[in-house]
């Protein structure tokens, strides 16, 4: 073998083996992480990865979804020019067209449906990735239409509304001066790898951990100093045993929550019902844990909190059950302090970077007025009321139902239809439209049932702008060329709103010039200035707190402080909502005898996110089956063995599939999850059993039943 044989088997960059090195961003998962990658690239095309040092997120690091990008990229159902379809809906019949051609399809069917029922009758939805969401809620109100909506009607935005009813905007915990770290649901070692490497390093130096959790979980097992497991969907009844404990013993800052919570007394008065008499029948943890607890947080100088924004809110109380673990910061004085919960106001696409932008009044300038509610409003009036979009759980029945009014088109970019509770009411739906389009990188079931399939680039593949913590900022450099026709989500609807003509400068302008007037001309910094940096740049300084700097400025709420018993609800009693972080049992109404367990669908694992990986190889051969977890206990009572084919029925239908017996999981307990087309688990779920704040479904708190396959 030569050395330049050897070269390129190593794949080392350099002249002689026409290999570079191009910096880009993993996207895979949600804007919160974005990870830097080099990307090794011959020929045009990416030949290995690996983390990028001195990244701010990964520090060289990468996880296996990020690891998984160069099949992901060269996937073998990647999309590669646009397609119209010429089969029945869902079959995945499709020919080739071009660009002009699927524009003129699409302004034709989208303005039809406009001017036959009116602008609302068009909904635009966003799945993933996120990136290009600013861009589609503009495209939207620039149409007319109320109805923007995206897969956060699911995810993330719940916990949003809690932190709005009670302190006006986001916060979070600042872990790393505290003492004691409350991680409700936190299993960072699946969902956020680095979390986990701090977590550990700070464990180290001494910091305590309560970790609160249905299943048991790397957190629970490698940082826990007290575990306690709720029954799924008690997490507030759990939460308001141990403020409880805490207000009887007198430990709680009275003097802070007198100056600066609105609500106490009654709230106090409320969680007295929560006590030694009734606390483990609740929620399955022994009172003494719950004691222990408080204990804790007595002891602690500072206490942090995390509150998952995925797993506590996906129950028909999830919303409620957030508020109510929220409230342990509020009552301890642990909230606007160093080492507590810290205000984050959103920087750009729900991410806190630490300096201000006017992304807001690009989402909102436009927004149509004298129009219709969108799509959920009725149905979920805090939501409206706070979110002001499409709540888009609800957009199945509206389709099928046609009421309040018709919505007869969906323009969609990433659309995943088996995201929703009840799945295959959504697939129904699509069936029922008059037109839909569905931009994606690779041919989903849901992209089957589209008229017109657009092709996205991967991250790659395209240019954006990214900030980070800190104040850092850049703005990433293709890697490698689109394949096929492939295009950015945000060129395609630049240049669809171009050809529609449609009546907004702003977005007419493109991505650049939003993102330069938006964001950066209030920082005296240019775009080209973070195009072809090797990492993010320091673009804006960050503001250093001041322990209660914001409870003294006074909060974005009503009253102005932090709220136990939220005043936007206590004013709108039409709305038929509790004012007060109210506990309710999580489960449906299916009949307990018939169906005895409760099935969850939200977890994570560490090779997937959603359904985006369970195509590529090597992250599919990590858990190539759709597998139930449950414990040994019930494994033992079914007579099943470990891979046994069980079947898992709700009211809503049946699922087979292979057992995973395992110590994680408690009696009584079922785990299945999400993703796989041939398992769809929320094809169980229903559709009428969400969360009447939020909307969100109740993936964790589902009635189900489970037996042996004959």
């Amino acid at each position: 073998m030569t050395e330049l044989e050897r070269k390129l088997k190593a794949k080392i960059p350099g002249e002689d083996t026409g290999i570079e090195i191009h910096r880009t961003m993993c996207d895979i998962c949600s804007p919160g992480m974005h990870c830097g990658i080099n990307a090794y690239v011959k020929d045009g095309k990416v030949i290995k990865i690996e983390g990028m040092d001195g990244h701010p997120v990964n520090e060289g690091r990468l996880c296996t979804k990020g690891l998984s990008n160069r099949q992901y990229i060269y996937r073998e159902d990647r999309i590669l020019t646009p397609l119209k379809r010429v089969g029945k809906r869902g079959e995945g019949k499709f020919e080739p067209i071009s660009w002009e051609e699927a524009f003129a399809e699409i302004a034709k069917n989208l303005n039809a449906a406009k001017e036959k029922y009116g602008a609302e009758s068009v909904a635009f939805y966003s799945g993933y990735s996120k990136w290009y969401r600013q861009t589609l809620r503009r495209f939207a109100y620039a149409f007319g239409s109320p109805n923007f909506g995206c897969e956060s009607s699911t995810c993330y935005i719940s916990a949003f509304m809690a932190w709005k009813l009670a302190a006006g905007e986001q916060g979070g915990g600042d872990m790393g001066n505290s003492d004691l770290f409350l991680g409700w649901a936190y299993n960072p070692f699946y969902s956020s790898y680095m979390g986990a490497h701090r977590a550990m390093l700070l464990k180290e130096a001494g910091l305590k951990f309560i970790i609160v959790d249905t299943r048991r979980t790397p957190a629970s097992e490698k940082l826990a100093d007290l575990f306690l497991q709720p029954r799924p969907g008690t997490d507030g009844a759990l939460a308001h045993a141990i403020a409880n404990v805490l207000i009887q013993n007198g430990w709680i800052d009275k003097p802070y929550i007198d100056k600066y919570v609105y609500g106490f007394e009654e709230y106090a008065a409320y969680v007295k019902g929560f006590n030694e008499s009734n606390i483990e029948s609740l929620t399955g943890v022994p009172y003494d844990l719950v004691v222990k607890a408080a204990e804790m947080i007595h002891e602690s100088k500072a206490m942090s909190t995390n509150e998952c924004s995925a797993p506590i809110p996906h129950h028909k109380n999830g919303l409620q059950n957030y508020r109510s673990i929220m409230a342990l910061a509020a009552i301890t004085g642990n909230f606007d302090r160093k080492g507590g919960q810290l205000l984050s106001p959103h920087t750009f696409m729900h991410t806190s970077c630490g300096f201000a932008s006017r992304e807001e009044e690009y989402l909102y300038e436009i927004k149509p007025k004298g129009c219709k509610d969108p799509v959920g409003a009725p149905r979920f009036p805090l939501w409206n009321y706070l979110e002001g979009e499409m709540q888009a759980v609800d957009l199945s029945r509206q389709i099928l139902e046609g009421t309040p009014y018709p919505v007869k088109a969906v323009y969609a970019l990433g659309m995943n239809a088996r995201m929703f509770p009840n799945s295959g009411k959504m697939f129904r739906a699509l069936e029922e439209l008059d037109f839909f389009v569905d931009t994606d990188l690779f041919l989903t079931d849901s992209a089957k049932y589209a008229d017109i399939v657009l092709p996205a680039c991967s991250s790659f593949e395209r240019g954006e702008f990214k900030p980070y913590r800190d104040g850092l900022a850049w703005y990433t450099t293709p890697a490698i060329a689109p394949l096929g026709q492939s295009k950015s989500d945000v060129d395609i609807l630049t240049e669809l709103a171009r050809y529609m003509d449609l009546p907004d400068e702003g977005i007419q302008a493109g991505y650049e010039a939003f993102i330069q007037k938006y964001i950066l001309d209030d920082l005296g910094v240019k775009v080209n200035d973070l195009k072809g940096v090797d990492l993010p740049v320091k673009i804006a300084e960050v503001h250093v707190h001041k322990d209660f700097e914001e409870l003294e400025k006074g909060l974005k709420t009503p009253t102005g402080k932090y709220e136990l018993k939220s005043k936007v609800i206590e004013d709108h009693p039409e709305w038929g909502l509790d004012a007060l972080p109210t506990y309710v049992e999580p489960l449906d109404g299916a009949d307990p005898e018939k169906y005895p367990m409760t099935l969850t669908s939200g977890g994570r694992l560490p090779n997937a996110i959603h359904s985006r990986l369970h195509k590529v190889p090597n992250n599919r051969s990590l858990r190539p089956d759709p597998m139930v977890d449950m414990s040994h206990a019930d494994a033992q009572a079914l007579g099943v063995a470990d891979g046994d084919p069980v079947v898992i029925s709700t009211p809503r239908g049946e699922l087979t599939v292979k057992a995973h017996v395992t110590h994680i999981m408690p009696a009584g307990m079922l785990n299945l999850f999400q993703g796989y087309s041939e398992a769809d688990v929320n094809s169980l779920m229903d559709d009428e059993h969400v969360d009447p704040y939020s909307g969100f479904p109740a993936y964790n708190s589902t009635r189900c039943a489970v037996r042996k396959k004959d």
